[in-house]
């Protein structure tokens, strides 16, 4: 009788043993946080259970868990963290977690050096169609169509006055493009032009057509060959007017 209550009493304490380490599935509350990241939609997985789920708009979820488990967070731009549910995560209200952004390699982009949208490479007009500029738009625009027009135009005088503004306006594109080649340290230094005469030495040599034409084809070599020999000419100008 004796033995059966020290075995009654053994089987006591094992089975309170037992039932104390046997831990129940607990729900809780959780809320995911990522910088500049939404974090709707990320991917919550009990690796233990199997049970899933995934956050609200909030970053917010639900999901039973017990001490122990390991839940696994995952989302496409995030990187992937794997947490242990201790018995102090039990005890919150709710359950925080920070994600990290994951950084996403770029492939090399090359950008086209010159990149050209024309209305030529659009579609809108053919190839090889001349170009007007403003001043060659109001020439054409008087003087197309003959007729009445066209004959008025030429006695008022403006088919000239447009012919001029088409010379200044080309006089104008030339200086546009010599002015970025050579600062004034060159000017004054290697071609030896007064500072104060650089702005009308410019004015000289885009009024040569052999110049102009160097700089509208971009022949930096000519362009430079020309400039010497016209420095020279423009020295000598200098000198008589002084």
């Amino acid at each position: 009788m004796k033995i059966n209550n020290t075995l009654l009493l053994f089987l006591f304490f094992i089975t309170t043993i037992a039932f104390g380490q046997v831990t129940f599935d607990k729900e809780i509350r959780g809320k995911i946080s990522a910088d500049t990241i939404a974090v709707e939609g990320i991917n919550i997985v009990n690796s233990s259970t199997q049970k899933a789920t995934t956050t609200d708009k909030n970053g917010s979820f639900l999901l039973f868990v017990k001490e122990g488990d390991i839940l696994i967070f995952s989302a496409v731009n995030l990187v992937t963290l794997h947490k242990r549910i201790s018995k102090q995560d039990l005890m919150q209200d709710i359950l925080k977690i920070q994600l990290t952004p994951k950084s996403i390699e770029l492939k090399e982009v090359i950008v086209n050096e010159n990149p050209q949208i024309t209305a030529e490479n659009l579609g809108i007009i053919p190839y090889g169609q001349k170009k007007y500029t403003p001043a060659e738009r109001k020439l054409y625009t008087a003087t197309s169509g003959g007729g009445i027009d066209g004959l008025l135009n030429t006695i008022s005088g403006r088919k000239a006055m447009l012919k001029k503004e088409i010379l200044v306006e080309g006089k104008e594109q030339s200086l546009n493009r010599l002015v970025p080649i050579f600062d004034d340290k060159y000017y004054s230094e290697t071609l030896k032009i007064p500072t104060d005469y650089i702005k009308g030495f410019q004015y000289y040599c885009v009024e040569d057509t052999g110049f102009a034409a160097a700089l509208k084809s971009k022949n930096k070599t000519l362009i430079m060959f020309l400039i010497v020999g016209l420095s020279e000419n423009y020295a000598k100008i200098i000198t008589n007017e002084k």
